[in-house]
């Protein structure tokens, strides 16, 4: 079997946490992924009807940093995005805050990253409203990244921009499909609203500041460091990158429930380190890197993100309050005949159906019953009959 993140968590995680403090929810996200489909978190015997087999099933921690649990969420939440395509140019627009702020956001991730999303839903909506560059409220999915390919810090929001929208006096207009707003229009726009939100909580006494950010605690020094910041310049990417309005579902994938690390990129678990597969944006070229188990536990554990946080945000039209009024009457101006979600109402069984063609309840060993449960094991395996 391949390595996994579980494994790494098995040999070093408890030692790993005797040796270095950590939140709640690192500790919650390390011990759910530890007991992720094993008998601590409970499960359920099945048995076929015909032929007496029987199959042991542990359940899933669902925790949204454990590598085997995204899958089934990640399908199930592009499913229901399938009702709010439009027929319009999208959009991939990617904002990156400085490296300078990485251990701020760190050690302030609910207020950092709430500015994150504030200054990047800010920049595209008061652009995009000016009649410049569309002269329409839009509306747009802003996804929360934390980390690059080597899993050290690195914050950024992934927004997917159907770049269409509503005027003022309510009609439906569409982009330019070749362009969006320029990077650099972006970046400048950017920069002004995070630095003019990081002061103001800087100013109310929000931000906490430890060990080599310690010093950033006087008004001097932070004045002086918003000074550095406000001399670089910031990155915003933006591309377009869909061919139709149902490839927009294929790349959401791409980005929506993805983790710091997957469990295929994990190459070898032994005498404390852990080797991974990552990808150098800088040439562009696939590595091998070597870490510690210490120094992997780490940096995965960096990402784990404020309990109650949600990563994805949606805005403008596509915000909950507007998607059945503006994004209707946007779909009806474009004569769009929506995609309907085809999971809505299933059970996990038969969207697997769907999704593979092959009927998990059907005995894997004599190919004609029907597996049923017969017993359930609450967690720690304390077993309970099921009534027939």
């Amino acid at each position: 079997m391949m390595p996994e993140v579980q494994d790494v968590f098995k040999r070093y995680g408890l030692e790993y946490h005797k040796k270095q403090p950590m939140t709640s929810e690192q500790y919650k996200a390390m011990m759910a992924i530890l007991n992720c489909r094993t008998s601590e978190l409970g499960g359920h015997v099945d048995e076929c009807e015909e032929c007496g087999y029987t199959q042991i099933f542990y359940n899933s921690c669902r925790n949204r940093n454990c590598p085997k649990c995204q899958t089934f969420s990640k399908v199930k939440w592009i499913d229901a995005r399938k009702e709010e395509l439009l027929p319009v140019p999208y959009f991939h627009v990617v904002f990156t805050i400085p490296e300078e702020l990485n251990m701020l956001a760190y050690q302030n991730q609910k207020i950092v990253y709430k500015i994150l999303f504030d200054a990047v839903a800010g920049t595209l909506l008061e652009l995009t409203a000016d009649p410049k560059h569309l002269g329409a409220q839009i509306g747009f999915t802003s996804i929360l990244h934390t980390w690059g390919q080597n899993l050290m810090l690195h914050p950024h929001n992934h927004c997917v921009v159907p770049f269409c929208g509503l005027t003022p006096e309510g009609k439906f207009i569409i982009g330019d499909k070749d362009f969006f707003i320029h990077v650099n229009v972006l970046s400048n726009k950017f920069k002004g609203k995070f630095l003019w939100m990081l002061k103001k909580a800087y100013e109310s006494g929000k931000l906490e500041f430890y060990g080599s950010m310690l010093e950033y605690e006087h008004d001097q020094c932070f004045q002086m460091f918003l000074n550095t910041l406000r001399g670089k310049d910031w990155v915003v990417y933006s591309k377009e990158t869909f061919n139709g309005p149902e490839a927009v579902i294929e790349y959401l994938g791409r980005y929506t429930h993805r983790i710091a690390i997957s469990n295929n990129r994990i190459l070898n678990i032994e005498e404390g380190n852990v080797t991974f597969k990552w990808k150098d944006y800088k040439d562009g070229k696939q590595k091998i890197m070597t870490l510690t188990a210490e120094e992997f536990i780490r940096r995965f554990l960096m990402h784990v993100l404020p309990s109650g946080f949600m990563k994805i945000h949606y805005y403008g039209i596509l915000s909950n309050r507007n998607k059945s009024t503006k994004l209707k009457r946007c779909q009806i101006a474009a004569k769009y005949t929506q995609s309907k979600a085809q999971f809505k109402n299933l059970t996990a069984v038969e969207i697997i159906k769907s999704l593979t063609g092959k009927d998990v309840t059907l005995c894997p060993c004599c190919k004609v019953g029907k597996m049923r449960t017969i017993r359930i094991f609450p967690a720690k395996g304390r077993a309970s009959p099921i009534a027939a």
